[in-house]
């Protein structure tokens, strides 16, 4: 596995689906992506928000690992899932929820859990969300599109910034969509 590093970063100022890709990216603390339409301090989630706008925002950042867009039968680019950052050489769907994530030199973010893909997937590409969304030995669900994070310290996140991972203390506690 290469050395874990960020492969693209991205953000959109509008609740579209896929993002476009950016030289740079900045994370605030609290808050999520400078200029992303999914930061706050709350919820921003369209579908959240209706529920319950006061809530906590646990999907602050969508970070997605590149071998999943390689493995895919078809093509998706970075962005194109909605992620603001692209990893590689991290096992993301592996981490423990409150797994810290060092992004280049400034940036923290905390792991709050899976990401629970839509049906919009189908719309980037007819069948994709059989491939993203499965089930395991034992009847479990099983999703692929990446983990959500917040923002723990602030700073500016570029493609070939190194990525540190920080496992928290105690028992592992398994990822749960958020």
């Amino acid at each position: 596995m290469p050395s874990p590093h960020v492969v693209a970063v991205a953000r959109d100022d509008r609740h579209r689906f896929s993002k476009p890709v950016r030289d740079a990216i900045t994370l605030v603390a609290g808050h999520g992506v400078e200029g992303d339409a999914h930061a706050g301090a709350t919820v921003q989630h369209r579908f959240d928000a209706r529920r319950d706008p006061t809530r906590p925002n646990l999907r602050q950042v969508h970070l997605i690992h590149a071998e999943l867009l390689d493995d895919l039968t078809v093509d998706v680019a970075p962005g194109d899932l909605g992620e603001n950052v692209t990893t590689a050489g991290v096992a993301l769907l592996e981490l423990a929820r409150g797994t810290r994530l060092r992004l280049g030199d400034e940036a923290v973010v905390e792991v709050t859990g899976l990401r629970s893909p839509c049906r919009q997937i189908d719309r980037l590409s007819p069948g994709l969300m059989r491939e993203l969304v499965g089930r395991d030995a034992d009847g479990r669900v099983v999703r692929r599109t990446g983990v959500m994070a917040v923002v723990l310290a602030g700073g500016v996140v570029r493609p070939g910034d190194a990525i540190v991972v920080e496992a928290p203390e105690g028992a592992h506690e398994a990822l749960e969509p958020v």
